[in-house]
């Protein structure tokens, strides 16, 4: 049985990353949120899936500290060739449901496109929030965007967990607090209309 790094991998490799269903070039909406947390510039950004996504190269123009994970090795080496070198990244390669397998900068914010939605067992689910838990400092934020409740049931040959704001503040439980979420449709390359919910939280404390 194909594995689920071998399963990304082979998505990665076998398409060019404007013909990806989760494409985005315009990623306005993830900054719009962005732009709802105080001092982000000087934040450790945690992207759990980082994918190949064009959101890297906006957050590294703007100052802030990356970590950078995938479960693709492929698609973390596109995005090292895209990079040329450029600093201040921690590079992971490994499944977010499970236990972080590095030591990390202490997390100031967690941006999730379209990652969370692909754990559909409850034991994956459940290691996802206990890794964002741990990860990020009090104060921190967490953004959000993800298959809405109306949303496609599957995404790159695979069943999806499908989210509302209901849901996702549940799963993070009381220690957050949800400052902002709104409901957006994406239109992906293939014309596919596809219902995202996007929102952000914070990480009640000092």
């Amino acid at each position: 049985m194909e594995s689920k790094s071998e399963h990304w991998d082979s998505v990665f490799s076998g398409s060019k990353d404007e013909e990806l269903g989760w494409y985005e070039k315009d990623v306005s909406r993830t900054m719009g949120l962005l732009e709802q947390v105080p001092d982000w510039r000087k934040s450790v950004i945690f992207l759990p899936g980082a994918g190949t996504s064009l959101l890297i190269e906006e957050l590294l123009s703007q100052g802030a500290g990356l970590v950078l994970n995938d479960i693709s090795g492929t698609a973390l080496n596109r995005v090292k060739n895209r990079l040329a070198g450029k600093s201040g990244i921690v590079w992971l390669c490994q499944d977010i449901s499970r236990p972080l397998q590095a030591v990390i900068p202490a997390v100031g914010i967690w941006i999730d496109r379209a990652v969370l939605h692909f754990l559909t067992e409850e034991a994956d689910i459940a290691g996802y929030f206990d890794n964002l838990r741990s990860a990020l400092k009090a104060g921190g934020y967490a953004i959000f965007a993800e298959f809405a409740s109306n949303g496609a049931e599957k995404c790159a040959g695979l069943p999806v967990h499908r989210y509302s704001v209901e849901e996702l503040t549940k799963r993070l439980g009381p220690g957050f607090r949800l400052v902002s979420h709104f409901d957006y449709t994406y239109v992906n390359c293939y014309g596919g209309e596809r219902p995202y919910v996007y929102a952000l939280y914070k990480k009640e404390g000092l």
